[in-house]
């Protein structure tokens, strides 16, 4: 018995094509940047969609070692001058989320507000 697999349908690979871009896309829209230095947070308040998985990219663009911290989120990560982090959150609940270097007591803390 000889066994062949049936090719899908043209219309169904381009469904799925189509889903996967579509996906891909809804992915990169919840992506914010924040950037460290001359000791603060730019920006300092991030305002990001709740119920929507959050991705922060993290720049520590000045001259010491930071820790990007936030109790809330249970994130903490040690940074390099120069290094660049990525944070990856779940979705959010409608609220505020502070972040903070934990390193250095005179930094401004930072808020995500998710709406």
């Amino acid at each position: 018995m000889i066994i062949t697999r049936a090719k899908p349908p043209p219309h169904l690979v381009i469904a799925v094509l189509i889903l996967g871009l579509a996906a891909s896309a809804r992915a990169g829209d919840n992506q914010v940047r924040l950037r460290f230095e001359n000791h603060h947070f730019t920006p300092q308040t991030l305002t990001v969609p709740a119920g929507q998985p959050l991705t922060i990219i993290v720049v520590n663009a000045s001259q010491e070692t930071i820790e990007f911290e936030s109790f809330k989120l249970n994130r903490e990560k040690a940074m390099e001058p120069g290094e660049t982090i990525t944070v990856k959150l779940p979705a959010l609940s409608p609220g505020n989320y502070d972040f903070y270097d934990d390193f250095h007591d005179d930094v401004p803390q930072g808020t995500i507000v998710a709406k």
